[in-house]
């Protein structure tokens, strides 16, 4: 399979560069720090699990989220040549219950190391007016490392674009409407001061909590969810937060059908906490499968990915046997 038939790709290619066709597993999802970052409880004396037992249906509700696919296409010697694609969305459901996308963006880019680029491939990047991530040379030394910090700067434009779209949306959020962001609502100042804004993390390499807390968060049963704690350490604005167990853990894992909620921090929030949980839970059906990650995955976030992902380019979604051997194509 070669190289996707973009102009600037078979500019740089005549200029010189290698074809290549590589799709890296961290194409889709993005990593969370790993870290104990300490909370401050605000709901109770002991961190506790609350059953949820109801719930609230908002009148209208929109859900943000965003996808990032990437792939090398060529290379300069060893410097590698990246093409990647990052796009968000946000889909609104009125009392009909039929979601509509509402807004969306997106951004496209090559990334590598410029200054390793020999002077033809560099020439013939720069004429295409390109929207050109260049690597720092520390990044960027070794194969392995610039593919890493290539990754480092598509997660980057990712969080970037979803971010910028919520604190657009939110502007306008109308006094019925809750916005639900796939991700941190404390890396944005709007986002986090909302009063029905909310971040759903599926991801817990940033842990919380140490010892019989911790145990207590990981081991929350099915329909409950944790006291409402102050996340500190990572978080750029204040919010409040709780664990929410959507299915049983037994028989699976820890983190199975364990979501993390971000909210204002506020003492309202701490009031309607298990309302919101309540809510969160009916948003489990249907199922959002085939994706691996249904038992953490609402169905309008998947619904917000199953969108952005029918208009991605296909040559950046990776397909079975792709880097299969041509027939007659050597050993």
């Amino acid at each position: 399979m070669s190289p996707p038939p973009h102009a600037w790709v078979t500019a740089i290619v005549r200029a010189g560069a290698v074809p290549a066709n590589y799709i890296p597993d961290a194409s889709v999802g993005r990593d969370d720090l790993e870290e104990v970052a300490g909370a401050e409880l605000v709901e109770g004396d002991a961190l506790q699990a609350h059953l949820v037992t109801g719930g609230f249906q908002p009148r209208v509700a929109a859900f943000l989220d965003g996808i990032q696919h990437w792939r090398v296409v060529a290379y300069d010697g060893v410097t590698p040549v990246v093409w990647a694609r990052v796009a968000t969305a946000v889909r609104r459901r009125g009392p009909n219950r039929r979601p509509a996308t509402v807004l969306e963006a997106q951004r496209e880019m090559a990334i590598t190391r410029v200054a390793a680029l020999s002077p033809s491939v560099r020439g013939a990047l720069e004429r295409a007016g390109l929207d050109v991530v260049d690597l720092p040379e520390s990044d960027a030394s070794q194969p392995a490392r610039a593919l890493e910090a290539a990754r480092r700067a598509v997660e980057r434009a990712r969080v970037e674009l979803e971010r910028d779209l919520g604190e657009r949306y939110v502007v306008d959020l109308g006094p019925d409407e809750w916005l639900v962001v796939d991700g941190l609502l404390s890396e944005s100042a709007p986002l986090s001061e909302h009063p029905r804004a909310l971040g759903v993390i599926k991801s817990h390499g940033a842990q919380y909590f140490e010892g019989p807390d911790l145990e207590r968060a990981l081991k929350l049963p099915a329909h409950h969810r944790t006291s409402v704690f102050r996340p500190r350490g990572r978080a750029r604005h204040a919010v409040y937060s709780w664990y929410l167990r959507l299915w049983p853990w037994e028989g699976n894992d820890l983190l199975y059908g364990l979501l993390r909620v971000e909210t204002r921090a506020h003492p309202e929030a701490v009031a309607r906490a298990s309302l919101i949980a309540g809510w969160l839970m009916t948003e489990r059906a249907p199922l959002a499968t085939p994706d691996a990650r249904w038992d953490r995955l609402l169905y309008p976030i998947h619904d917000v990915e199953t969108y952005l992902r029918s208009r991605a380019p296909r040559a950046l979604v990776p397909t079975a046997g792709s880097r299969l051997p041509h027939a007659g194509g050597g050993p």
